[in-house]
C-alpha cells in the first residue's frame, strides 16, 4: 500500500487512499464519504440531464475496493445519496449491486444533510456518530476542536502548483488531530481547502492530501492557491 498516505489521529492509524477511501486496518474498516448516489437522476426531475450512470459508476468503484481490502466493515460518511428519494429511483442492476455489498460486511450509514435516513431502506445501520476507538466519524465537521474526529460533507480539492502547472484535484483535509473525507461521488464536486468554511475546522491550516491518479500526494500549505 505504498501509494497511500498514513497519519495518526489520537491512537489510530489510518491510511488515506487515491481513490479517496480511507483505510483503518486495526478495525479492518472501510470509509467513503459523500457518494451523493442518484444526483444525476435528482437532477434529471429538474430538467437537467446528467448521463444517468453516476450511480453506477460510484459503486463500482466501491466494489474494487472492497475485493481488495477485504473489510469486514464498510462506512459511508453521509450524503450517501444526493436526496431523501434516491433510493427509490435506483435502477434495478444498481439496487442489486449495493445490495449485494451490504450483504458482504457490517454496512453503517452515517446520516447526512441530503438523505438522512432514507438509505436504510436498502439494509445497513444508520446512525448519527460512529466510533471506533478513539475516532468518531460524523458527516458535519465540528466547528471547535475535535481530536480524533473524521468528516464529510465539505467536498475539499486542492488548488496545488509545482514543477511549472496548476492542478486542481480532490483532497483530504488534515491538521494531524482530525480528517476531512474528500467527496467519493462520480458526480460531485469540490470545495477548495483556502475556502474561509475550513477555517473554524483548522485554525492553523491544514496538509492537503492530493489524489493522484495512481498515489496521495501530500501538500503543505504554502502550495496551496485559492481559486
Amino acid at each position: 500500500m505504498g501509494a497511500t498516505v498514513e497519519a495518526k489521529l489520537g491512537g489510530t492509524l489510518v491510511a488515506a487512499l487515491p481513490e479517496g477511501a480511507l483505510w483503518i486496518a486495526s478495525a479492518k474498516t472501510l470509509v467513503i464519504s459523500d457518494l451523493h448516489l442518484e444526483k444525476g437522476s435528482s437532477f434529471a426531475k429538474s430538467g437537467q440531464l446528467l448521463p444517468p450512470y453516476d450511480t453506477h459508476a460510484t459503486l463500482s468503484r466501491v466494489l474494487s475496493l472492497m475485493d481488495r481490502l477485504r473489510p469486514d466493515i464498510v462506512v459511508s460518511l453521509g450524503d450517501s445519496f444526493h436526496d431523501g428519494g434516491g433510493p427509490a429511483r435506483m435502477a434495478a442492476r444498481d439496487r442489486d449491486l449495493l445490495c449485494s455489498l451490504i450483504e458482504r460486511v457490517d454496512w453503517i450509514w452515517v446520516e447526512g444533510n441530503h438523505d438522512g435516513k432514507a438509505p436504510e431502506t436498502l439494509g445497513g445501520v444508520v446512525t448519527e456518530t460512529l466510533h471506533i476507538g478513539d475516532i468518531v466519524l460524523r458527516h458535519l465537521p465540528t466547528e471547535a476542536r475535535a481530536p480524533g474526529e473524521i468528516a464529510g460533507h465539505l467536498h475539499p480539492c486542492a488548488k496545488v502548483t509545482g514543477r511549472g502547472r496548476v492542478v486542481r484535484r480532490r483532497c483530504f483535509a488534515t491538521d494531524g488531530q482530525r480528517l476531512v473525507m474528500p467527496a467519493f461521488g462520480a458526480y460531485t464536486g469540490g470545495l477548495n481547502i483556502c475556502d474561509d468554511a475550513f477555517a473554524p475546522i483548522f485554525p492553523d491550516g491544514a496538509i492537503a492530501l492530493v489524489l493522484g491518479k495512481e498515489k496521495v500526494l501530500p501538500a503543505p500549505m504554502e502550495r496551496l492557491l485559492a481559486d
